[in-house]
């Protein structure tokens, strides 16, 4: 889960509902650029973290009794093996970008860790196996991926309340174009991206939240109980595209 510390206490975003605004961003790219096997790849893109089931868990708090947000989690076998069944039980296709988001998250703890290692030798095998099978080579695996991770980051940057303040743009990430695209807030609510990737002029995303004003638990159970009371809040925002040029971050 996302979790975010607000005056008022915990705000809770759920792994789903970020996949859920990651979806919504990339049903409106641009259609020329879209990938031949569309449906999958909204799917897997909207999907990517529905393993993750928050109240399913018991693994939910920190040891100072704070929820635990999903930054400060480790590789766990048993969820990416969840994962991957998951995936490949709806299709080759989803499964092999499935795989690949896994590759991406956990990678840089490869060197450091036997299991992670076993794991990603076994995916990288079959990502291969999928491709040769699915017919697509390694350039094409790369750029579709690349569009799944941009939406990803574009869903983080909102649901993780990272907009920059005075209109100032924050980079999203490389899109499946080599393009670097960045996100400005315009005013409370309204978001642009530059360069424009989408087909339509303007759309709306949302996402749902709960807040929680307690800000210790003593165990996972006790939280699970306060998430499952919270009110629920939805989230909207207007994307737009917009002729005025905004200020891009400065390089150091």
């Amino acid at each position: 889960m996302i979790v975010n510390y607000k005056e008022t206490g915990w705000e809770i975003i759920t792994q789903r509902a970020h996949g859920l605004v990651a979806a919504q961003v990339a049903i409106h790219w641009q259609i020329v650029d879209q990938p031949s096997r569309w449906t999958e790849t909204l799917l897997v893109i909207g999907e990517h973290d529905d393993a993750e089931v928050e109240l399913d868990g018991e693994d939910l708090i920190t040891m100072t009794g704070g929820p635990i947000n999903f930054q400060m989690k480790k590789f766990d076998r048993e969820h990416c093996e969840r994962m991957a069944m998951l995936s490949i039980s709806k299709s080759r296709y989803i499964a092999l970008l499935t795989s690949m988001h896994m590759v991406f998250l956990h990678q840089k703890e490869e060197s450091e860790n036997k299991e992670v290692r076993e794991f990603l030798t076994v995916q990288r095998e079959k990502q291969a196996s999928w491709k040769k099978q699915l017919g697509i080579d390694d350039k094409e695996a790369k750029r579709i991926y690349s569009f799944l991770e941009w939406c990803d980051a574009f869903s983080l940057l909102i649901c993780q309340r990272q907009l920059q303040p005075e209109k100032r743009a924050v980079e999203i990430s490389t899109g499946p174009d080599g393009v670097i695209y960045h996100l400005t807030e315009l005013e409370e609510g309204v978001l642009t991206v530059e360069p424009w990737p989408f087909d339509k002029e303007n759309f709306d995303i949302f996402f749902e939240s709960r807040e929680i004003s307690q800000l210790k638990f003593e165990s996972s159970a006790e939280f699970r109980q306060a998430f499952v009371n919270a009110e629920v809040k939805e989230n909207r925002f207007e994307i737009m595209r917009t002729k005025t040029k905004v200020s891009k971050p400065k390089k150091v």
